[in-house]
């Protein structure tokens, strides 16, 4: 496939890189007329001039031929059955497809004004995929699929997802491996509360009668291979406890253990604690720390509570040796930020540049289910079911996010983690 362009643009080519990378097949953008015509192949004119007749046309928005960041106006409509904007209805295509992917996964929308949610996050009622009801979608994929029947190129899309499951250990251990003036007063103030299962759960694990609670990791390995899974694991490994970060202490035996059992058997990543939003040293340390335990590098990442803003965050993990990223989604609601279910590299905006840190975005998390839609985990299966599907429909990477402590026996997670079970148990078996 050719495409030809009137003039050079870094955007331009980010787009076709990543929708190369999507499609297994190469796209080369041509600058000349005669020698764009001269091709025997998929044509596309992305121009305002008519050039031959065997072109599909789609004519340009300015926004990959500008060099700024500024307001855009998204109006959003309805185009082959797709929302779309950028709307042009005097070419082939009828909106600028090239400029609508680019304005979704640069994430353009979030380097504008608007106002933060309560963790001073980018809020995802501020994104145009929210207030336009796609961000149950991964339309970008629905997009590039829909281009592709237009032009007649077979590409395979009915392939099986990819399932990447993958887990934030924000708070390995209930109990132990807890400091005793933590667990003492804890203790005493379950007491206090009357909570008589809890105190009894504590006393049986303090007692060594019963196994912690959120100690769940015998299960997920029989899980992982009886189902032939490759999971990632985020360890948060915050040095000092603060409102956000309340891990076991990563300098604990029982803690070094647990992160270098997994590490022989998984891929570990860091979970850059909520006070490493807020100090690179501290990110950094974080970092280092984990490398020691694990005794090789850490490139592979996921912020503590989605916390993340861009350009900072993004650019703090590449200065630290991060290559991949998993946090482009949101930790408010589930779907689709980027509004892809595909990898892709990120586009520094301010630099006007084309990084190496490549994102893989997730569309499910357990806590946007409990905690901010209040669903029931049944209701969640439907929601995890339902994501599961239009990923498979478009052939994309399906990467869930789950807690250990969301997974536990206790009376209140116990149909969560059989909810899980089942999901996994299923989607094995079709892929």
């Amino acid at each position: 496939m050719v495409i030809y362009s009137s003039a050079a643009s870094l955007r331009l080519q980010y787009v076709i890189n990543f929708i190369e990378s999507v499609i297994g097949q190469q796209i080369f953008i041509i600058y000349d007329k005669e020698a764009y015509s001269n091709y025997n192949t998929e044509k596309i004119n992305y121009s305002n001039e008519t050039i031959c007749n065997d072109e599909y046309q789609i004519k340009p928005h300015s926004l990959l031929f500008q060099t700024n960041i500024s307001t855009v106006e998204i109006k959003v409509s309805c185009c082959r059955n797709n929302p779309s904007f950028f709307i042009n209805e005097n070419d082939s295509h009828g909106f600028d497809f090239f400029a609508a992917i680019f304005y979704l996964i640069s994430r353009y929308e979030e380097y504008l004004p608007s106002e933060p949610d309560m963790y001073g996050r980018f809020a995802h009622e501020n994104s145009v995929a929210y207030k336009n009801n796609f961000l149950n979608i991964p339309l970008v994929n629905l997009w590039i699929i829909d281009l592709m029947e237009r032009l007649s190129i077979t590409i395979n899309t009915k392939q099986s997802p990819i399932f990447i499951p993958t887990y934030d250990i924000d708070i390995a251990y209930a109990y132990r491996h807890q400091s005793i003036v933590k667990n003492v007063g804890g203790f005493f103030k379950t007491l206090l509360k009357g909570d008589i299962d809890q105190v009894f759960e504590q006393a049986n694990v303090y007692s060594g009668k019963a196994k912690d609670p959120f100690d769940v990791y015998d299960w997920l390995n029989r899980l992982h291979a009886e189902y032939h899974l490759n999971p990632i694991y985020f360890f948060l490994v915050a040095q000092q406890r603060g409102q956000y970060d309340k891990n076991n202490n990563p300098t604990s035996k029982g803690m070094q253990t647990l992160i270098q059992e997994h590490a022989q058997k998984y891929t570990i990543g860091i979970h850059p604690s909520w006070q490493s939003g807020d100090s690179e040293d501290i990110l950094s340390l974080e970092i280092d720390s984990l490398k020691k335990t694990i005794e090789e590098n850490c490139t592979i990442s996921r912020q503590h509570y989605i916390r993340m803003t861009l350009p900072k965050t993004y650019r703090l993990l590449i200065k630290n040796g991060i290559k991949e990223d998993h946090s482009m989604g949101y930790g408010s609601i589930n779907g689709f930020r980027a509004s892809v279910a595909s990898p892709f590299y990120w586009y520094d905006l301010e630099k006007e540049e084309i990084t190496n840190l490549l994102i893989r975005p997730f569309c499910f998390m357990d806590a946007n289910c409990y905690f901010e839609q209040h669903l029931s985990a049944e209701e969640a299966e439907k929601e995890l079911q339902y994501y599961y599907s239009i990923v498979k429909e478009v052939g994309g990477q399906f990467i869930t996010i789950y807690h250990n402590h969301f997974l536990t026996d206790q009376p209140q997670w116990k149909p969560w983690k059989e909810m899980y079970e089942r999901l996994v148990r299923v989607m094995s078996y079709e892929i």
